[in-house]
């Protein structure tokens, strides 16, 4: 009798996933990240969450997240809110982790492996309450930097802690398949196939948005 496949689901904190492979000095090739958690199993979802300034004219994350939900993923983003606080400081906000935990607690009953890519420590009441439904949780993130881009809490709480940099090898895009036009041309991709040469530097402007981000 053959063993059962695991079924898996993949959660991806955007913003989070990039700054921890930021700090490691790679990018993420998103289709190889797909293609490696295909062959441990049957992959029941993959999804891919951001937050995205509407009101901008182009947004540099936007070509990300339309490869992203043509090409196998799931994607899952909400408005930023702008306010003005106590100091006269703009501020914008652009929190998804309601959004992650509620799907998380939606496909619990439908999974048996969780692999959540975060190192935010807010997410480890989500992890307990998932494997108390009988799902083991793998979170995926890095205790190479100083300091470890993931909080002690969640790394402690996970039935499996991955580092990244475990993961580079088979998940990070090999910088020599940078396009040479790259250079004259680091916004707008014109096409698909060069965008797909570059997804993760698109994802930099999310990233750098979302260090001004305040949680509630």
């Amino acid at each position: 009798m053959s063993a059962q496949i695991e079924k898996i689901a993949l959660f991806i904190d955007g913003a989070n996933l990039y700054a921890t492979a930021k700090s490691l000095g790679f990018d993420i090739d998103y289709k190889r990240l797909l293609r490696e958690f295909q062959s441990r199993g049957y992959l029941v979802r993959a999804f891919y969450y951001t937050a995205v300034i509407e009101d901008q004219e182009y947004s540099s994350i936007r070509p990300l997240i339309d490869w992203l939900d043509y090409n196998g993923y799931t994607v899952v983003t909400k408005a930023t809110k702008e306010f003005v606080d106590q100091t006269g400081r703009r501020k914008v906000k652009g929190n998804m982790d309601i959004e992650l935990a509620v799907d998380a607690m939606e496909l619990a009953p439908h999974v048996d492996q969780m692999v959540l890519f975060s190192g935010d420590g807010d997410f480890r009441s989500l992890v307990e309450a998932v494997q108390r439904r009988g799902v083991r949780v793998v979170v995926v993130s890095t205790i190479s930097t100083q300091p470890p881009m993931v909080a002690d809490e969640l790394r402690r709480q996970a039935d499996q802690f991955v580092d990244i940099i475990e993961l580079q090898a088979k998940i990070g895009r090999d910088p020599a398949e940078r396009p040479v036009r790259e250079a004259r041309e680091p916004r707008e991709p014109r096409h698909t196939p060069q965008f797909l040469q570059r997804s993760a530097t698109v994802a930099r402007v999310e990233v750098e948005a979302d260090d001004e981000f305040e949680d509630e």
